[in-house]
Formats: C-alpha cells, structure tokens, sequence
C-alpha cells in the first residue's frame, strides 16, 4: 500500500469575468445615481444661461418685437404679465445657451453603454446636433414674420387685433423650441443607423407613416393656428429625412 497522504481534489474556480468587465457593468443604483448628477449639471447650466438671459432681456424682447408688422399695438393687461414675460424669454433663452452642455451630458450618460467603434462613429454627431438645433431656432425666427402677418391678416373693422404680448411670447418661445427640438431628427436617425437599429431600406419602407408623422407632429408642435409655421416644419423636416435615407445608404447601412 502507497503510504503517500491523499491529495483533496479542489474544484476548478468559476469562469472569472474578464479584464475591464466588471467595471463595464453598472449597477441600477449607480445608473439612476449618475443620471441624477447628469440632470443636475443640465439644470445649472440652464440656470446660468437663464440670468445670462435675464440680463439681456430688454434686448431680447426688442429682437422678438422686430418681426411683428409695423405700428401692431403690444399690450400687457396683467400686473404681473411684464415680468413672467422676461422670465420666460430669460428661461428659453438659458435653454438655447446650456444646448451644448445639455448635449454633451447626454453623450456622457449614454457614451459608457455604446462599444469603442460606436463612441468613435456617433462622438463627432454632438457638434452636428448642436448645428442643427441653431438651425432650428433660426428658421423659426425667419418664418416669424411671416407666420405673425398671416394671422394677423384676419383683421377685420369688426375685429381688430389688440395683441396681449404675453400670448405673443407664449407663441414665439413654443416656436423656437418646436424647431430647434425637432431638427434633432436627423441626427437621432443617423446615430440610430450607426448602432444597427435602423436602416436606409427600413427607412425607405415606413415613408409613407414617417411622412405622416412629421405632417402630425409639425402641426402639433407649432403654436398660433397659422400655417406658415407647421407648413415650413413639415417641409424642412422631410427634406432633412431624404437626405438622411441618402446619407446612411452611402455609408453602407
């Protein structure tokens, strides 16, 4: 008989997760905990760009006062009216001011569940969405003449316009923020197609329900009745679709 002690066998170890796995796994916790912290940072810098607002409000007003036709009579009939209307032209215009770090805290937050390739491909699309944003605000403030003298061309001698500027503001700020919002579209398409959930082909099948989709939205999103404001949405935005279909199928997707 071998007088040699028995060896205990010991289990092979459990398959130990590989380098960097562990810390590419967040829990839910940590994921709520740093979309907080993410919201709180978009909320400073909405405030910020807020007072920056309110310090330029006089001017801005004047900016937003320019479209309306000559001698239109702007009035205010609540006591309290001329200073909501700052406050919300100062609040619209911290939102337009803080679009970069809002756009950039919403990469930060999405960026660590994308792989290195989808990080490199949809990184440079921030600036991109940022442009567009501008883009929109801009459009909206071309159209504004146009779509105020439409309406304003339904006056009558039995039904003169006197214009309660507070609605007027109500108007222009929904405008500017339906436009710069909804010009996200594209970039929202083409960061999509970059992770493999849509297509050029898939695009180009649903044509029909997008279409219609903009037609609902443009219509919805857009203030005031007129049909400057959701015709020239509606249009921009299905141009801005074609185009996108074009530019993921010569990227091969």
């Amino acid at each position: 008989m071998s007088s040699e002690p028995a060896v205990p066998e010991i289990a092979p170890p459990a398959s130990l997760p590989r380098a960097g796995e562990a810390a590419a796994v967040m829990p839910l916790v940590d994921h709520l905990t740093e979309l907080r912290n993410r919201i709180i940072w978009s909320i400073v810098a909405v405030a910020i760009g807020s007072v920056i607002g309110y310090l330029l409000s006089e001017r801005v007003i004047d900016v937003l006062i320019a479209p309306l036709p000559a001698g239109t009579p702007t009035k205010v009939f609540g006591i309290g009216d001329a200073f909501t209307i700052r406050l919300k032209v100062s609040v619209v215009a911290g939102v337009i001011l803080a679009m970069p770090v809002i756009l950039w805290h919403v990469w930060r937050f999405v960026a660590p569940g994308l792989t290195p390739g989808e990080r490199r491909t949809i990184l440079p699309w921030i600036p991109i969405a940022l442009l567009f944003f501008v883009i929109g605000v801009t459009i909206a403030y071309v159209i504004l003449p146009y779509a105020s003298a439409f309406l304003l061309g339904f006056q009558t001698n039995q039904l003169q316009v006197i214009l309660d500027i507070r609605s007027y503001f109500d108007f222009v700020t929904t405008l500017f923020l339906a436009f710069g919002i909804l010009m996200e579209f594209p970039v929202l398409l083409v960061g999509l197609s970059r992770v493999g959930i849509v297509t050029s082909q898939r695009l180009s099948r649903y044509r029909r329900y997008v279409i219609l989709g903009i037609a609902v939205f443009s219509t919805v999103a857009t203030p005031g009745g007129d049909l400057v404001s959701p015709t020239v949405l509606g249009v921009t935005l299905y141009l801005l679709f074609e185009i996108t279909i074009f530019f993921i199928r010569r990227s091969g997707r």
